[in-house]
Parts: structure tokens; sequence; C-alpha cells
């Protein structure tokens, strides 16, 4: 029954992917789904329709599987044609956001111990200024003074990482 749609839905096909050995792939295809349909026992009302239906969802499904496999073969190419590493992976981005890792972590053990306690489990643990003070045995107020110390030293290791001369709050002289 589905035999007589065969050249018709080849044309069909033929037309949309402008080769035939591909359309007759498409074809093959979608005829193999259709009777996989007929042979699962489900009632087939419009046998032809199927068939078109199922042959463009072929030719997506192929067209789909063309894009990803189109591309460069790097092994092909001239290794200055190669496409860069992602910026935060190439060698001289990870040796400087290392070496931020460390001077930040220095910064950070550089302050006085009670002072490094509360800025750490404000910042790393996120615990609110409250629970920090009952934790140390502290007013809020000096857990706030020591959480803004840490700030302020980061942001002059910051300024410092990026070459620029620290600077001093409002107010304050040298």
């Amino acid at each position: 029954m589905l035999e007589r749609y065969y050249r018709e839905l080849l044309n069909f096909c033929s037309r949309r992917v402008k080769d035939r050995d591909a359309a007759a792939e498409v074809v093959q295809e979608s005829y193999a789904r259709v009777l996989a349909i007929q042979r699962s026992e489900v009632a087939i009302h419009e046998p032809r329709a199927l068939l078109y239906q199922t042959a463009r969802h072929v030719m997506v499904d192929q067209h789909r599987r063309e894009l990803l496999r189109s591309h460069d073969d790097l092994a092909a190419l001239a290794e200055a044609d190669h496409p860069p590493a992602p910026v935060h992976q190439q060698p001289d981005a990870a040796f400087a956001s290392s070496q931020a890792l460390e001077a930040y972590a220095a910064t950070i053990e550089a302050l006085p111990p009670r002072c490094r306690e509360a800025f750490v489990l404000h910042v790393f643990d996120g615990l609110p200024q409250a629970q920090i003070a009952e934790r140390m045995g502290a007013s809020i107020s000096m857990v706030e003074k020591h959480i803004a110390r840490g700030r302020m030293a980061c942001r002059a290791c910051q300024l410092q990482i990026q070459g620029q001369p620290p600077t001093l709050p409002a107010g304050r002289k040298k």
C-alpha cells in the first residue's frame, strides 16, 4: 500500500534536498519509520500524509546533524589559524589570576586575627554581622569596623594589582 507513494515522495525530497542520493536516503528512512509504526499496530488513516510528514522530519533531523558536523578540522588548520583559548584559560591570564588570588589571600592573612575572623565569617561564610558579633563576643559596631577594615585592605590590594596607587579614605591625610 505504501509502495505506490515511493516515486512521488522521492521526487518531493529531491526537490527539497537538491541531491537524488540524499533524497533516496530520506525516503528510505521515512519508509522505515512508517513501517515501524505500522508494525506497532497503530492505525494509519492517511499513509501518504504520514510519509510526507515523516520525510520532512527526517530532512530536518539530517540538516541539524549536518550543522553540528560542519566545522573546520583543527588538524587541517595551520597552528596560527587555530581559534584562541578563552581568555581565562590562556597561560598569562591564568598566571595573573593565580597571582591575584595569592595577593588577596596574603592581604587577608595580614589582617589582625579578630579582624580577619570577622571578615572571613562575613564574606566567605556569609554570616550576618549580628551572628558574628554573638559568636565572637563582640559588639555589632566592632564587627562592622572589622569587616570595613578587611574590605579596605582588599580594595587596596585590588588597586595594587591593577597598578594604581592606593587611595586614602576622604578626610584622611598621609
